[in-house]
């Protein structure tokens, strides 16, 4: 079977307090965005073997979150490990948009239909937690409230078919931990906002590291400035960075399309997409 585990992205993200085990309880909405994914292909074999192509995976295989998820799963389910792993690697890392917790969601849902194991999606979403906090997200693949350290999810409706996104990563990467270093906590979450009346209120949607992400990587928050320049009614770093989207609406008369033009000119190597928001999966 050949899985296609997509990004993510972050309407706001508020970072509300700091627990005592050292994570960080926060506040956002998940948003998928399937229109760019890693491949996965998972299928009966003779022996085990598992193949990484597209973006390097700079870690060894053991510490891969596909190998670690099929880890957990052989040793509590009691699986053969009799398959052949093929992944390619699309989505970048160091970018704020879950790629690695896409993967590993996405390969227990191939272990679970693979070995017929019967898990609900609640299930697995809490098999999933332990390997990422974003794992339990991309079981769902729906617009999200989350709250805890993202684990804590209730689905949302967010229309935004017909949008326009935009996204640009620039060549640097932000790691977590860079991102958290200077991270001033408020006590504030998105309250409300975070299950109702969202897009008459994007901008209160803000994200607490771009305050400290854009002082150490100045392009990012240029980007985000170019976006909103270009005619974005909303723009944002998604997550911890590096990723900046924007979202636009329909111009017939073209004007969008010239000054985005000039910025995909100048950002070329940095465009993961330029798509339209269609339905969501179920």
């Amino acid at each position: 079977m050949i899985l296609y585990p997509n990004c993510k992205i972050n309407l706001g993200l508020r970072v509300v307090r700091k627990r005592e085990d050292g994570y960080h309880d926060l506040e956002t909405i998940f948003v998928p965005i399937y229109g760019l994914h890693d491949e996965l292909e998972v299928v009966p074999a003779d022996t085990f073997s598992f193949e990484q192509e597209g973006i390097k995976v700079d870690c060894n295989p053991e510490d891969n979150l596909i190998i670690k998820c099929h880890s957990k799963f052989a040793k509590k389910y009691n699986l053969d490990s009799l398959i052949s792993i093929r992944f390619k690697k699309n989505i970048p890392f160091g970018a704020g948009l879950g790629g690695g917790s896409s993967d590993a969601a996405h390969m227990a849902i191939a272990l679970n239909e693979l070995f017929e194991l019967g898990l609900s999606k609640a299930q697995l979403a809490e098999e999933v937690k332990e390997l990422g906090a974003d794992c339990p997200f991309f079981i769902y693949n729906v617009p999200c409230y989350a709250e805890g350290i993202g684990d804590k999810l209730t689905p949302i409706d967010l229309d935004l078919k017909g949008t326009r996104i935009v996204m640009i990563k620039p060549e640097e990467g932000v790691s977590t931990r860079e991102a958290y270093s200077g991270i001033t906590i408020t006590g504030e979450g998105l309250g409300d906002l975070g299950k109702l009346g969202i897009l008459g209120n994007l901008d209160k949607f803000t994200n607490d590291f771009e305050k400290t992400v854009f002082p150490l990587h100045p392009i990012i928050g240029e980007i985000k400035k170019r976006l909103l320049d270009a005619g974005a009614y909303y723009a944002s770093m998604s997550g911890s960075g590096s990723t900046v989207f924007g979202f636009f609406k329909n111009d017939p008369e073209g004007r969008t399309d010239t000054k985005l033009r000039v910025l995909k000119e100048e950002f070329a190597s940095m465009v993961l997409l330029d798509d339209t928001f269609g339905e969501w999966k179920a």
